[in-house]
């Protein structure tokens, strides 16, 4: 399916999923979204404790880089990670792009898609969180293949809180999928296609960065 193909079928099915939620009362795509999205997140985070307490490798709770370390703080607080896939040896590496992560006055170069909860019309499968919903975003088309995908560039500081929570702690060659809470994202406000109080999941692969008033590495 071509870019142009996609991106009109997209708009189409949005176009679809607004008109039915302005026309029929009765199964609004997004009906009592705040408290789906309260229940949702609220499953995801006790389903991440469980999984950290058998692999506590693959799936992580950071809390977000603006709240106080000092509390525990309420689940909301938190991101929900669930590592894909990770460059190995850390630690070993020499080259700062590798062995360090990105700091919040760098920018980051990164592969992501991004999805909302399931709801009535969009409800796909998903490695980590079950199912997701409506696709919002995207860096890419077809099959992840790294060594062929084009990334696209953001300001660390410039994201939300969330999203930037996950930077901030991954490493170059790092592939996460991550649930953010709508409290670390765009609470009650509605974002373009995403609706008000909407948990947000991102399929995110850190690709390179750059500190401030530095280059971007090599592209290949």
């Amino acid at each position: 399916m071509t870019k142009t193909l996609y991106a009109l079928l997209s708009f189409v099915g949005l176009i679809c999923l607004f008109s039915c939620s302005e026309t029929d009362d009765t199964n609004t795509e997004f009906e009592n979204w705040q408290a789906k999205n309260d229940a949702f997140f609220e499953q995801q985070y006790q389903r991440a404790v469980d999984s950290i307490a058998v692999n506590p490798t693959k799936w992580k709770l950071i809390k977000c880089f603006s709240k106080d370390k000092n509390t525990e703080g309420a689940h909301t607080d938190y991101i929900i990670v669930h590592v894909l896939s990770q460059r190995e040896n850390h630690d070993e590496c020499t080259t700062p792009q590798y062995a360090e992560s990105p700091f919040y006055t760098d920018s980051v170069r990164v592969h992501v898609r991004g999805n909302l909860m399931p709801s009535t019309s969009y409800n796909v499968a998903s490695a980590s969180y079950g199912n997701v919903g409506y696709q919002f975003d995207t860096s890419w088309y077809g099959a992840y293949n790294a060594a062929t995908m084009i990334p696209v560039a953001y300001s660390v500081s410039g994201l939300i809180d969330g999203f930037t929570t996950a930077l901030l702690n991954m490493h170059v060659g790092d592939r996460w999928e991550i649930c953010i809470p709508y409290q670390l994202a765009y609470s009650s406000t509605e974002k373009s296609s995403i609706p008000a109080y909407s948990t947000l999941i991102f399929d995110l692969t850190l690709h390179s960065f750059a500190r401030a008033g530095q280059s971007f590495p090599s592209f290949q």
